[in-house]
């Protein structure tokens, strides 16, 4: 089992495909917003799709903290434009085709070739400030306790 990246530790830098047609990399948030990177298992399941119709719901919320979400599956582009448009999601979602982003955060699930539900909070310094792995797939942290963590950030 690898482990997890840890708060205080400084986060991998990486450049995945995106929804919004253009790539998305760690580092082009650095000095201008934390980063919320939320690994979900697969598009199109229960949880994932509360899980990510709860971020736009709370778009606004996020926004006003100075916080980019940035969803991650392992699920194809072309699949992962398909679940944003039927559920109307205000965020991109990157897809980590290759699985080297959750395998660098430490929480690509080998056996299931997928990631395992995880939150990362990065500041924007890039620096882990709090992470969370689901013991279990099924459950999800709610946008309320992300935010907790994220008013312990500061300005």
């Amino acid at each position: 089992m690898t482990t997890t990246i840890a708060a205080g530790q400084t986060a991998p830098d990486f450049t995945l495909d995106a929804t919004g047609g253009t790539p998305v990399s760690l580092s082009a948030f650095r000095g201008k917003q934390h980063v919320l990177l939320a690994f979900f298992p697969l598009a199109f399941t229960s949880t994932c799709t509360a899980e990510l119709c709860a971020f736009t719901d709370d778009y606004s919320a996020f926004a006003s903290k100075d916080v980019a979400v940035v969803p991650i599956s392992v699920d194809a582009v072309p699949s992962l434009k398909v679940f944003k448009a039927q559920h109307q999601m205000a965020v991109e979602l990157a897809s980590d085709f290759k699985r080297e982003v959750a395998r660098a955060y430490g929480v690509l699930n080998e056996e299931k070739f997928f990631a395992n539900r995880a939150y990362v909070l990065i500041d924007k310094q890039g620096v882990v400030r709090w992470s969370h792995v689901e013991a279990v797939n099924g459950q999800r942290r709610e946008n309320a306790e992300i935010l907790a963590e994220i008013a312990k950030l500061g300005a």
